[in-house]
């Protein structure tokens, strides 16, 4: 991507970024990463488990919890909910909070690559979005200047942008 674009939409108007589809790291196994995070958390890699992770890094957004039951037929709520707190306690999954009742989830930043979000103040929609590298260079220098002069010691950034989104405009 050039300049400050935000990457192209899909169809359905979201943001599509590199940061989905099955792009980590360099030398990355998410499902051998996953593991390992949850053994060190003294918990298993359930099929279940692996399951919640497969549609998650197959999205292009944030999820909600039914939004990954669609995904996943004879996956149980009850089920889903206990999994996706092991998930996060371990640093597998990141709950993004919107501007509606319902939380939703994506895969961690470490394994799905750094990114924003676009939110809607009207609908609660979450959309992902990258920032070209000299972009996000300069907001990672401002942040920084911010944290030194306030004794805040930053470990890393997120930054949700919030509006309306193309439906709800």
């Amino acid at each position: 991507m050039a300049g400050t674009s935000i990457g192209p939409t899909s169809s359905a108007g979201r943001i599509l970024t590199d940061s989905h589809f099955g792009r980590y790291p360099l030398g990355v196994d998410l499902h051998t990463t996953v593991a390992d995070r949850l053994a060190g958390g003294d918990q298993r890699y359930t099929a279940n488990r692996r399951a919640v992770v497969e549609v998650l890094e197959k999205s292009d957004r944030p999820l909600t919890i039914p939004e990954i039951l669609e995904h996943r037929s004879g996956l149980a709520q009850s089920s889903l909910y206990r999994n996706l707190a092991v998930l996060e306690e371990t640093g597998v999954v990141h709950r993004v909070h919107s501007s509606d009742d319902f939380a939703r989830y994506e895969l961690a930043e470490d394994l799905a690559g750094h990114h924003h979000h676009l939110i809607c103040s009207s609908c609660g929609t979450v959309a992902d979005f990258t920032v070209a590298a000299d972009v996000e260079a300069t907001l990672a220098a401002a942040f920084e200047g911010v944290a030194g002069a306030t004794g805040f010691r930053a470990e890393h950034h997120r930054l949700d942008l919030v509006g309306r989104c193309r439906d709800c405009a």
